[in-house]
């Protein structure tokens, strides 16, 4: 379909409450944005909806091209709705985002999830996702509430660091 631009903080689309999506050509098509947009920025894991200005809860996840998640991973996720049932575990992990370039933070995050969701198709799937997927799937829900990594770091002074170019 088309690769999108990504929204850059502080628009205030990344801090908006999506409202759950509904299966359908659609969303399919914001779907396809999100697929084709990620692989576009060739390093991203994932990216939700409203990074490309779609306020509605849809998110695309694939940690298997990443050395931190290519042994332990579910391929392409395309989740509708996701919600998180089940948090194990706590990890500290330092994340970046497309939305936030400049930066990345010291997040703690569960270590394993149970997730829930529509797929593409419009079927009902729950997963367990551990390690460096499970960060990713986290990471890309909270866009869906309106939360950035930065809304996550313990000290700002102390969890935050200018990316390297």
């Amino acid at each position: 379909m088309a690769v999108r631009e990504i929204l850059i903080y502080p628009d205030p689309m990344l801090k908006t409450v999506c409202p759950p999506a509904e299966p359908g050509p659609d969303t399919d098509v914001v779907v396809q944005d999100l697929i084709d947009t990620m692989v576009a920025a060739g390093h991203s894991v994932g990216v939700a909806a409203p990074q490309i200005g779609v306020p509605t809860r849809v998110v695309v996840v694939d940690v298997s091209r990443s050395k931190l998640g290519k042994d332990n991973n579910h391929g392409l996720l395309t989740m509708i709705n996701p919600e998180i049932l089940q948090r194990e575990g706590n990890k500290v992990m330092r994340e970046g985002c497309m939305s936030v370039p400049e930066y990345t933070g010291n997040v703690t995050r569960a270590e394993s999830i149970v997730v829930q969701f529509l797929d593409r198709d419009g079927r009902e799937r729950v997963i367990n996702a551990g390690g460096f997927e499970a960060v990713a799937i986290q990471h890309e829900i909270d866009h869906l509430d309106g939360l950035l990594f930065l809304d996550r770091v313990t000290s700002l002074k102390t969890d935050i660091f200018r990316r390297k170019r």
